[in-house]
């Protein structure tokens, strides 16, 4: 008895994989949509909301009317090295921001400078290295930040990681988790002082900003454990992304509230940039994957577009005073029940402030208190 055993060219299963990952980009999109028909129109046409921006608005746009290049602010940039990180910075610079790109390759920040000095030659750009999963890094990269003597105006925790198989930071936390999340409330943390000192000084409001993500509305309480994000049993990538997201909602929901007992002139916010195109699929050519790619690039942004929110609220007078908000398509948006539960926002926050607090190499860190 014989058996024929067909093994797929690389190829092929190559193929599958795309189209396996753009089918779950349309999704994603869609879900993000659902609410509404009207909604949803207005994401596919570009109708502006009230604020005069929608999906088609880029960031240079919403730059230009938002700053006068003459005021001189001093913003840090997570994830700045590729994708939206990368844009953000490269548009401030452009407006005159002075942008400090803390990053943990190097070599893709100067390259990245290198870039904006070259299209804006009065940009400056200040390059440190950090790990946003290691605590002992973020703690490093503050310091240095902090000896510099620089104003803080405009903090943007944009660096994100998605991990497809179970990873470990080296403070042993599960990856994902340690590098959106974590590393985010621990830099905020350790600058927030400086950040409150800087707007009472100069009287500009300091903004900070959180990039999430709609896919934080796949996660409800039962999934979501403080205990079980840090050392999962089981592990799926879209989920502990997803729930890394909602804890940057979380966060911002919790920090805002403190911010205002405190009557600081400081606002955080969350925004999902939308999702964005990439070039990965392009190397895959066929009929199938060449049909699907077509179908999701007519609801991709294009990069700039996708930093575009993240630029709004960083900079724009019209979010001026609002916090705790979240934001998608430059406009005041709608997050997820468990993302607007403010006892789990402050239940995290403690759980966080704990954990971080036993971990931290000795150092005169100071935490915000809850109240």
């Amino acid at each position: 008895m014989y058996f024929t055993i067909y093994i797929w060219p690389s190829s092929i299963i190559a193929s599958i994989l795309v189209c396996k990952a753009i089918i779950i980009i349309i999704i994603i999109i869609i879900i993000s949509l659902v609410p509404s028909m009207k909604a949803t129109l207005k994401y596919l046409a570009g109708i502006r909301g009230p604020n005069g921006y929608g999906s088609k608005t880029t960031a240079e746009q919403v730059v230009e009317d938002s700053m006068s290049p003459s005021l001189k602010l001093t913003a840090i940039v997570t994830g700045a090295t590729s994708g939206i990180g990368a844009e953000t910075a490269r548009v401030l610079a452009k407006r005159g921001v002075r942008v400090v790109i803390p990053a943990r390759n190097l070599r893709k920040a100067e390259k990245l400078k290198e870039s904006i000095e070259k299209e804006s030659p009065e940009a400056e750009i200040i390059i440190s290295e950090i790990d946003l999963s290691s605590f002992a890094s973020i703690q490093r990269f503050c310091s240095e930040f902090l000896s510099l003597g620089l104003p803080l105006h405009i903090l943007i925790n944009n660096a994100g990681k998605y991990s497809p198989k179970l990873e470990f930071s080296e403070d042993k936390i599960e990856l994902t988790f340690a590098t959106n999340y974590l590393g985010h409330f621990l830099l905020t943390e350790m600058l927030l002082g400086k950040i409150v000192d800087t707007a009472s000084e100069t009287g500009i409001e300091g903004r900070i900003v959180n990039v999430s993500s709609v896919i934080h509305t796949w996660v409800n309480t039962r999934n979501f454990s403080f205990t079980k994000l840090l050392n999962p049993k089981s592990y799926n990538g879209a989920r502990a992304y997803a729930q890394s997201k909602v804890a940057n909602i979380l966060h911002a929901k919790e920090l805002s509230r403190q911010l205002k007992a405190r009557k600081a002139n400081v606002t955080i916010n969350a925004v999902h940039p939308g999702i964005v195109k990439t070039g990965i699929v392009r190397d895959y050519r066929g009929f199938i994957t060449d049909s699907l790619y077509f179908m999701a690039s007519k609801l991709l942004k294009s990069t700039s577009q996708g930093a575009a929110t993240t630029c709004y609220v960083a900079l724009s007078p019209k979010v001026g005073g609002l916090s705790g908000k979240y934001f998608a398509d430059c406009n005041e948006s709608h997050c997820s029940d468990l993302a607007n539960e403010e006892i789990e926002a402050r239940k995290l926050w403690e759980q966080t402030r704990a954990l971080i607090q036993r971990r931290l190499v000795p150092q005169n860190v100071e935490f915000s208190a809850a109240k």
